[in-house]
Order: structure tokens, then C-alpha cells, then sequence
């Protein structure tokens, strides 16, 4: 995960306190109303129950009062028409009917589409579309959708950036350039021969931020919006209400085995390495890369360096090797599983427990498409979990046996929820609520469907582009090189993500492919 827009920048350490500067472990905690009023964590949950509460609001208010019966005669419909085909497959049975007419009544059939309820949303949300010459194509049909995103997502944010105590005016002055870019990559994204080579707007949203942070510099004045993690975690809270329990406990189980099974031992693994083999002089810069490449990038780290004091410095160097990384596997990984054949399932476990952000995995799965995107995200905000159980044992370990300090600060257990990502929750929850509407409510599975296809489900896909502009925006490659002298943080790095991604796809196969392939298959 990328670092969280409450934390203090790590990669600016003050100058009056020097390079000696520590992480450490803050005395006082905020309370919990206090937390849930102003932490991104807990705002991305708000702000995607709202949108879920409206969005649901909207297709249940505005559902037909015949819709079951509508829904039944499609249904029946389908039935005659599959029947219609296993006649036709088998031989030919004998009818009364002269041929004229019934070809006549197969043609009408025909032009008769199964009844689908669509959502009233569906015209007022909407993305760039597909165009082959004309530019003007994407947007000449879609462009009140677009800007009924801008308006919403603007709306929204700005409120809760102005509750949690960050400047509203600040982020709707810079939203509109980051909201452009954002249409740029998917406008790109849409023209039929890029298209025709699966290269998603993730790529080009990427591609747009990189551009532009490594050659004139990313304008001080777009930072307010450049909210990567609010984005991303408020992307995924909707992806859970996608995300049916059933199915969600199916994924679970694996997803647990590939996230905590194999993160410990690379994250241990590592640590020795760097320490015996490599022979880094600092523990704490070993534990914080280690923690970083092993758990979940930033966030992660941050945590990590609190834990064992790593210096600020220490803390930059880790996250900048992550974020360099992740632009990188987040571009490849995806081109590799298609070129291995790797179906979407294993493909998508695999990217779950080896690309250091959520935004990444995210992205990286929806290119490999829906079912991928499922996966992936589950294994990943499993893994997230461990967060706050890493930073405590990393805690209780520095105590104990590197510093041995007596009057050290205690570590309670408390600090894992402190730790603990909290999106998760807005995750599990959506699945919850969503799957008991789904299998309780009458004709809940085509009102839940409506939702989901004629709003969040593109809101989503508009929140993850923006996060991924956001991170291209974040980052410079120049700023990283001078914290690669040396060689040895790099190779630390290298040889334990190469083992992370080799021991994550044995384990993921195992899972997912031999033990659980009948509990995952969709």
C-alpha cells in the first residue's frame, strides 16, 4: 500500500533534527471517534456507503412495479430459445407449422433480446468510450456520463477533505487537472487498436504520471488531489459490495494459506539474508525493506520503522525502492501471466501476494479482467491484515533481543488494531450487506446487478485511474538513484522479491489449482 495521506511524509525529514531522526512509536492515540471522523481509512468507508446507499436507493426506487414480470417472461424466453438450439443440434423434428411461418416467427425471436433492468444511474455515469479514427467518437455519447463523475467524485471529496481538516478549495482546484489526465488514460485506452492489444487504461494512466513527474515535474499546486490510497481504498470498499460472501469465503481460505503462510517466511527469510549474507550494517534498514517487500509496500514499512526506530532516511530509501518496484511489476506481471497462459484465477492470487500496493494489485487485476481483479484484491487485503501483527512482533523482537532496553516504551497488543487497515472492514462488510440483499431481497440478483453495472462498478474503475495518475505523479526514478549507492539495500530487495514471487506462485497454485480448485472455480 502506499502511504497514507494522515501519516507524515517519510521521504522529508526535518533538517533541524538531522539524519539520526527516528520513527518512532507515537505515546498518544487518537479515540476512536476522534479516528473515525478524520483517518483516510475510515473515510473511504463513508464515502462508499454513501455512494452504495444512492446508488441502491436509485434502482430500488426506480425499478418497474412488473419487474418479476418481466424477469420471468425473459426467463421463459431463454428457455424456448435453448430448447429452440437442442432441436436444432439433434434431428430434425417433425412440426405441422409450414416453413414460411415458422422462419418468420424464429426472426421475431431473434430480434427480441433478453429483458435486462438497468439502473437510472447508468446514463449519468459513464467513461470515455471506444473510438478508431475520430477521436471525438469516445466522448460524443458518453460525455454527460464523464462529467457526472467529475461531479460526483469532486463533491464527495471535497466535503470529506474539508471534514478531516484538510483544505476543500485546495483539492478542487487541483482535482480538475488530475480528473483530465484521469480521461486522458482511459480516452487512450479506448482507441480499438490499442484496445485490440489489451493495453488498459492502467497503463496509460500510469504512463501519464511518469511523464510528467520525470520530465518537467509533477506542479506543487496537484498534490491536494493526488490522493492514491483515499482513492483506491474507497475503489475497493465498492468492489466488496461485487464481491458476494459466498464467494468471498470461497477465495478466503486460499488467499489465507498464499498471504500468511508465505509472507512470514520472506519477510524472515530476508531479514537473514541481509544480515548474514549481505552483511548490512543497520538492522533496521534490513528490517524495514524486508517488511516493505514481504507485507504490503508503504504502509507496511512506515509501521515497520516505528516499530524497530529505523531512521527517516532508512524509512525514504525502503519506500522508494517499493514504489520504483511496484510501477514496474504492476506493468509486467500481468504481460507475463498472459504470455504464460496463467488463467485469471492463479494469475490473480499471484499478483495478490507478490505487488507491494493495493492499487497496484487492484490495476494489475483488472487487466487481466474481472475474475482476476476478484482474486487479487481478496488475497491482497488479507495480507493487509498482517500489517499490524507484523509491526507488533517486529515491536516485541527489538525489545527483546536487538535493543534490550528495559526502559524502552512497552508495546501492547492494542497496537495491532492501531496497525490494522481499516478499509478491510468496508470491504467485508459491503460483501455482507450486498449478499444478504442479493439472496434475500425478490429479484435482489438483477437489482444488485443494476447497481453494480450502471454505477459503482464505473465509479470504481474511475477511482482506480485516478489512483494510478496519482502514482505516476508521485513518482521520480531520479530522486531514487542516489539512494541506491552501494548496491546493497538493491540487492536485498531484488533477491527477496524474486523469492517472494517464486515461493508465491508454488503456494498460490498449490492452493488455488490442487487443494481449494473445486471451493475457487467460479
Amino acid at each position: 500500500m502506499n502511504t497514507p495521506s494522515e501519516s507524515p511524509t517519510p521521504t522529508e525529514p526535518s533538517p533541524n533534527n538531522g539524519p539520526s531522526e527516528t520513527v518512532s512509536i507515537p505515546t498518544e492515540r487518537p479515540s476512536i471517534w476522534k479516528d473515525m471522523t478524520t483517518s483516510e481509512d475510515w473515510w473511504a468507508i463513508w464515502c462508499a456507503m454513501l455512494l452504495l446507499a444512492i446508488a441502491f436507493a436509485v434502482v430500488w426506487f426506480g425499478q418497474p412495479e412488473n419487474l418479476s414480470e418481466l424477469i420471468a417472461a425473459s426467463s421463459v424466453e431463454e428457455v424456448v430459445e435453448a430448447s429452440a438450439e437442442m432441436t436444432a443440434e439433434g434431428p430434425v423434428a417433425e412440426t405441422t407449422e409450414p416453413a414460411e411461418e415458422q422462419q418468420a416467427s424464429e426472426a421475431e425471436a431473434a430480434e427480441e433480446e433478453p429483458y435486462e433492468y438497468v439502473s437510472p444511474l447508468k446514463s449519468f455515469l459513464a467513461k470515455p468510450g471506444k473510438w478508431t479514427e475520430n477521436p471525438l467518437d469516445a466522448v460524443s455519447s458518453s460525455w454527460k456520463g464523464i462529467l457526472g463523475v467529475f461531479l460526483v467524485i469532486a463533491s464527495l471529496f471535497a466535503f470529506a477533505s474539508q471534514t478531516r481538516g484538510k483544505s476543500a478549495s485546495a483539492f478542487l482546484t487541483a482535482f480538475p487537472a488530475v480528473f483530465a489526465l484521469a480521461t486522458l488514460a482511459y480516452w487512450m485506452s479506448g482507441q480499438s487498436v490499442v484496445k485490440a492489444y489489451n493495453l488498459e487504461y492502467a497503463l496509460w494512466a500510469l504512463l501519464v504520471g511518469l511523464i510528467i513527474s520525470n520530465t518537467i515535474g509533477t506542479p506543487t499546486f496537484l498534490r491536494p488531489a493526488m490522493l492514491t490510497e483515499f482513492f483506491i481504498k474507497t475503489g475497493l470498499v465498492l468492489l466488496g459490495a461485487e464481491v458476494l460472501m459466498s464467494r468471498l469465503l470461497a477465495l478466503g481460505l486460499p488467499g489465507v494459506f498464499v498471504a500468511w503462510l508465505v509472507t512470514p517466511v520472506v519477510l524472515i527469510t530476508t531479514y537473514i539474508f541481509g544480515q548474514k549474507v549481505l552483511k548490512i550494517q543497520s538492522k533496521s534498514l534490513n528490517m524495514v525493506i524486508s517488511a516493505d517487500m514481504s507485507v504490503c509496500g508503504v504502509s507496511a514499512a512506515i509501521a515497520t520503522a516505528a516499530a524497530c526506530k529505523a531512521k527517516k532516511e532508512e524509512l525514504s530509501l525502503s519506500i522508494g525502492l517499493s514504489l520504483g518496484f511496484t510501477v514496474i511489476m504492476m506493468a509486467v506481471m500481468p504481460a507475463v501471466i498472459t504470455a504464460l497462459g496463467i488463467d485469471p484465477i492463479l494469475g490473480g492470487a499471484w499478483l495478490g501476494g507478490t505487488i507491494d500496493s493495493t492499487g497496484a494489485v487492484a490495476a494489475a487485476g483488472a487487466v487481466l479482467g474481472d475474475e482476476a481483479l476478484e482474486v487479487a484484491a481478496t488475497v491482497k487485503m488479507i495480507q493487509n491484515i498482517l500489517i499490524g501483527v507484523t509491526a507488533f512482533c517486529v515491536a516485541i523482537y527489538w525489545v527483546t533481543f536487538v535493543e534490550r532496553d528495559p526502559s524502552g516504551p512497552k508495546i501492547g497488543i492494542s497496537e495491532i488494531w492501531y496497525r490494522f487497515p481499516k478499509f478491510v472492514l468496508g470491504f467485508v462488510a459491503m460483501s455482507i450487506l450486498f449478499s444478504i440483499l442479493y439472496s434475500s431481497l425478490t429479484n435482489g440478483p438483477e437489482l444488485v446487478g443494476a447497481m453494480i453495472s450502471g454505477s459503482t462498478k464505473t465509479l470504481r474503475g474511475w477511482f482506480f485511474c485516478l489512483a494510478f495518475v496519482s502514482i505516476g505523479l508521485e513518482t521520480n526514478f531520479r530522486q531514487l538513484l542516489p539512494q541506491l549507492k552501494g548496491g546493497k539495500p538493491l540487492v536485498l530487495y531484488v533477491c527477496g522479491q524474486s523469492l517472494n514471487l517464486c515461493l508465491t506462485l508454488v503456494v498460490a497454485w498449490l492452493m488455488f489449482k490442487v487443494v481449494f480448485a473445486d471451493a475457487v472455480a467460479p
